[in-house]
């Protein structure tokens, strides 16, 4: 079983009271890959609808951000491998 890989940069190295924060995550896990399932639903008869597909990923990571100066971290983006958060110093 692989490890998950993350990895956070923040847009600046000294923030400001008030300035803007937009903190980028990069992440993945190996094991965690898009499955395609095939379903065709036959009856009594054998009778077969037409095969239709569904591409799911199975237990997908999810990202979080909090910091303990109660920040309130809001998501910009996320499309399954990279994320950014906002937030205000």
């Amino acid at each position: 079983m692989a490890i998950p890989i993350a990895t956070a940069a923040l847009s600046a190295s000294v923030y400001a009271p008030g300035d803007q924060m937009l903190l980028t995550v990069t992440y993945s896990d190996a094991d965690t890959k898009p499955l395609t399932v095939t379903i065709v639903v036959t009856d009594a008869q054998g009778n077969s609808s037409a095969p239709v597909k569904v591409t799911a990923v199975i237990d997908p990571l999810t990202v979080t951000v909090s910091d303990d100066s109660g920040r309130t971290w809001t998501r910009v983006s996320d499309n399954g491998a990279r994320a950014e958060y906002r937030a205000v110093a």
